[in-house]
């Protein structure tokens, strides 16, 4: 197989959540101790962080792998899912695994996982480890899939684990409840093993505590080490924070490329688990982790997450796909002056659509659309629902024609905001790259 034949096979011949949902989601870990005796448990050979959480991890992860390859490190960076390319969920000090190494993988292996019917999340685990091996990564922070305790990343045995935070997403498969879907992002806690928790929910802390004590796992709040004294976007389009830890000014001026105010979470989830890696026996010193989460953006190749396009109209992007992600940027959003706000739309079928309708402003204009992805909701169904919510709106075919819309309707004045799914924006994306897009934001790959 050539390299598009090896990327149709991954993409469109195994079973894959993104694209299918839950038929593709595994219940046990027998195929992934399988692929790891076949592999020789890869993984064994380079430290690990490991992150879990609801939503923030994606940015997490990639500022951890900033703040370590900055500090002179040679760091690997898993995450999922991709945007515009397979190539991004796996990289080494921000670039992607070349197109040569995606080929010869799948042509060497694809045998044995034809046999034992493997999921295209399993065979992207075992790519990931077994390039990092190869390459002698010194470390490979490595973000979780799907919940925790059954996703095929959980055979780690990090340095480090990290869990975001709890919200009610993928809930037909974690449950309905914070202390259920708490049980299973726990599912990563290890023996022994520090494990940071970014935001200490009532209805979680408890649960933490008593499963990271079975297992004797010291376990750090980073939402009660760390406070967010203040923050603001500076002119020059970065978030700066001034961060307390007890009543001394711990970091001041830190400058964040990532804009989302959600970040003032994230952020200090991440110091949290930097300071447990200073503890671990890494060496991490303070000027580089100024310097990694400043320039987190060029290092490691992420964007999506509050992604400013132009300033008129204000064209920005956002993955936020669930109750809390969408409630947040939002409020960002309510925060900005304009003139009118144009909000281009998309989810899921299986998405839970009950709560997110009551944090969408009802004084903008929608732009409901079909996404590009076979498990996409009707854009007209989805523009029949919000319409019985108050919502106003036409609905379009693809983000494309949406977009082009938006665009024609929008004046200087105007904020257009493209959100409500990874692949609403991964669509938008492979769209407007084509026309420009920031060099900033590309990842350069193996050649």
């Amino acid at each position: 197989m050539n390299y598009n034949e090896a990327l149709s096979y991954l993409l469109n011949q195994l079973p894959m959540y993104q694209r299918i949902g839950r038929a593709a989601y595994k219940s046990g870990l027998e195929n992934t101790y399988r692929l790891d005796a076949y592999f020789g448990s890869p993984h064994r050979n380079f430290r690990t962080i490991h992150v879990a959480g609801t939503n923030g991890k994606g940015s997490v992860s990639h500022m951890l792998a900033s703040v370590l390859q900055q500090s002179g490190y040679k760091v690997g960076l898993y995450t999922s899912p991709h945007l515009l390319d397979f190539r991004e969920r796996i990289k080494i000090n921000g670039k992607s695994i070349s197109k040569k190494d995606v080929t010869e993988f799948v042509n060497h292996h694809k045998e044995f996982f034809d046999t034992l019917q493997v999921s295209f999340f399993e065979i992207s685990v075992f790519m990931a480890f077994h390039f990092y091996h190869v390459r002698q990564v010194d470390v490979a922070v490595v973000e979780v899939g799907l919940g925790g305790r059954l996703d095929s990343t959980n055979i780690i045995i990090p340095e480090v684990s990290v869990i975001t935070n709890i919200g009610k997403d993928h809930t037909e498969l974690l449950g309905i409840t914070f202390a259920k879907i708490a049980r299973e992002k726990a599912g990563i806690i290890k023996s022994g093993v520090p494990v940071v928790i970014g935001e200490s929910k009532k209805e979680t802390r408890l649960i933490f505590k008593q499963l990271a004590e079975a297992v004797h796992a010291p376990i750090i709040f980073a939402d009660v080490q760390y406070k967010v004294d203040s923050s603001f976007i500076a002119s020059d389009r970065y978030q700066v924070f001034n961060i307390k830890k007890g009543d001394v000014m711990y970091y001041h001026d830190l400058r964040c490329g990532l804009l989302g105010r959600y970040q003032q979470k994230n952020i200090i989830t991440v110091l949290a688990a930097l300071e447990v890696l200073n503890e671990t026996g890494f060496y991490i010193p303070e000027k580089e982790i100024y310097n990694g989460i400043s320039q987190v953006i060029k290092n490691t190749g992420l964007y999506g997450r509050w992604q400013v396009f132009s300033e008129k109209p204000a064209i920005i992007c956002d993955t936020a796909h669930n109750t809390e992600g969408i409630q947040m940027v939002m409020q960002q959003i309510a925060g900005m002056p304009a003139r009118k706000v144009h909000i281009i739309i998309g989810f899921v079928s299986d998405k839970n659509l009950r709560f997110i309708f009551r944090f969408l402003p009802s004084d903008a204009e929608y732009y409901f659309t079909r996404l590009s992805v076979p498990r996409t909701m009707d854009e007209k169904k989805l523009k029949d629902r919000a319409l019985k919510q108050g919502l106003h709106g036409r609905d379009f075919s693809s983000v494309a024609e949406a977009f082009e819309a938006a665009g024609r309707e929008s004046g200087p004045d105007d904020i257009i905001l493209i959100t409500g799914s990874t692949f609403c924006v991964a669509d938008f994306l492979s769209v407007y790259s084509k026309k420009t897009i920031d060099p900033e934001h590309k990842s350069e790959a193996f050649q």
